[in-house]
């Protein structure tokens, strides 16, 4: 794996030689011509949270300065509906995609339908099954975050503040996501190492806020022992610390609540105490995707994925890291 920082070169061959990379046109990858403008799909999950909407406006923005034309679906939270976009930019004639699956196995048929059509494909924040498409071979690499050691960071910065002790509920992501599948086995295996601590109710808030609030309500009335709340991303955390005051407790004090994503609500929920921490996962993914195609399309050495460098937000940087947020 190679560490992409975003506010440092968002793509260097040069820092890509030392990894284990695949050729241009190796293994049937579809080949990507050198033009100087492109028509490329952008295949969007949904556009229900802040982080989706700054991806979409990082991914618009970065098109619109290079001049290259976007074709732009939004799936509404429905990977039937994602495989379908797929399918109409490769029946327009897309010359890449750039796709960020909803779910992990039922996008396996729009990759292999743009291999098939002859139209590279970049995955980008999110994968697919690697049992079912190989990056290199079925698509040509992975742009995103290291979901598993976001989950990591988040347990570990935990374990370091309650001294390793503690009753935990654990907000997930969407089913079948593969941030969320990696966020949680990132976490849970930091907190199985700590017989203090004790995951006590785990369920899925579907990365939404009004559906993290309601998750957390019913797990904390289940679970008044709970004295920490780990959610997936800050939307749910978001609606955790409104169910957790509804119930009458205090944020940050009566529970300690932990996430991921640093989007400006969060950080303002830290600078506020009502959260403990939140991984940032930088959706600004415009400048490093089209960078990577045109890469790809000159025949430059492509790693199987290239993972961004992220940061932590706690009390000490919160409020310095605000303005640069989403």
């Amino acid at each position: 794996m190679i560490m992409i920082s975003r506010r440092t070169a968002l793509f260097s061959t040069l820092a890509l030689a030392s990894v284990a990379t695949t050729g241009a046109w190796a293994d049937g990858l579809p080949k990507l011509a050198v033009k100087k403008t492109y028509k490329v799909g952008f295949a969007q999950t949904e556009s229900n949270n802040p982080w989706r909407l700054a991806q979409t406006a990082s991914m618009k923005a970065e098109a619109e300065k290079l001049g290259w034309q976007l074709v732009y679906t939004d799936a509404a939270g429905s990977a039937a509906k994602q495989v379908a976009d797929v399918n109409s930019m490769i029946a327009q004639g897309v010359d890449a995609i750039f796709l960020s699956p909803r779910e992990e196995k039922p996008l396996i048929p729009a990759v292999m339908a743009a291999k098939k059509a002859g139209i590279p494909l970049f995955l980008i924040d999110r994968g697919v099954d690697a049992t079912l498409a190989k990056a290199g071979v079925d698509y040509v690499t992975f742009i995103g975050s290291d979901f598993l050691l976001e989950g990591k960071t988040t347990a570990e910065w935990l374990v370091k503040a309650t001294g390793g002790k503690g009753t935990i509920i654990e907000l997930e992501g969407s089913t079948g996501s593969s941030p969320a599948n990696d966020r949680k086995k990132g976490f849970d295996d930091v907190i199985a190492q700590n017989p203090g601590m004790k995951i006590v109710a785990s369920q899925t808030g579907d990365f939404n806020r009004d559906k993290g609030r309601q998750v957390a309500e019913a797990l904390l009335q289940a679970h008044p022992e709970a004295n920490i709340l780990f959610a997936h991303n800050d939307e749910m955390a978001i609606g955790a610390i409104s169910a957790i005051e509804a119930a009458g407790k205090v944020p940050g004090k009566d529970i300690l609540i932990v996430s991921i994503d640093g989007e400006k609500d969060g950080l303002q929920a830290v600078i506020d105490g009502k959260m403990g921490v939140t991984v940032e996962c930088n959706p600004k993914f415009g400048p490093a995707a089209y960078a990577a195609a045109m890469a790809y399309a000159k025949g430059d050495a492509i790693p199987a994925k290239m993972v961004n460098t992220d940061r932590v937000f706690d009390i000490t940087n919160a409020a310095a890291s605000i303005a640069d947020s989403y």
